[in-house]
C-alpha cells in the first residue's frame, strides 16, 4: 500500500470515529457506536504515529522491517495463533457444557456453532495449505 493511502485511510477512520461520537452525543445512535468511534480514533491515531515514525526514523524502520521478516518471530506468531485456537476450542467446548447444564440453551448452541465454525475453518485451511506446501 502506498504511503499516501495509509495516511488517508487512517484519517478517514478518525473522521468516522468523530462522526460516531457526535451522533452518540446527540442520542441518534446508542453508546456502543460512540464507543466504537472512540476506539477508531484511538487506534487510528496510534497507527498514524507509528506510520510517521516509520517514515522519519531510519533506525525504527530497520527494526520494524527486521521484526516483521525475522523467521523466529514468524514462527512465534504462528505458534501463538495455534495456542489461541486450541485454547479457544477447549474453553468454548467447556462453556457449551456449562451453559447447557445452566439451562442457557441459546448461548450453548451459539458456543457450539463457534467451535464448529472454527474447526471447519481449520480443516479448510489445512486442505488448502496441504496442496500448497
Amino acid at each position: 500500500m502506498k504511503t499516501g493511502k495509509i495516511a488517508v485511510k487512517y484519517s478517514i477512520m478518525i473522521i468516522l470515529g468523530i462522526a460516531l461520537i457526535a451522533l452518540g452525543c446527540m442520542n441518534t445512535i446508542d453508546n456502543f457506536w460512540s464507543g466504537m468511534g472512540g476506539a477508531l480514533i484511538g487506534v487510528s491515531l496510534l497507527r498514524l504515529i507509528q506510520f510517521f515514525r516509520y517514515r522519519k526514523d531510519a533506525d525504527y524502520r530497520e527494526k520494524m522491517n527486521v521484526e516483521a521478516a525475522d523467521e523466529r518471530n514468524r514462527f512465534l506468531r504462528g505458534k501463538a495463533w495455534a495456542w489461541a485456537g486450541y485454547l479457544f476450542i477447549i474453553i468454548t467446548a467447556v462453556a457449551v457444557i456449562v451453559l447447557k447444564v445452566l439451562g442457557q440453551e441459546l448461548l450453548s448452541m451459539a458456543a457450539s456453532y463457534a467451535v464448529c465454525l472454527l474447526l471447519v475453518l481449520y480443516w479448510g485451511a489445512y486442505l488448502i495449505l496441504r496442496k500448497k506446501y
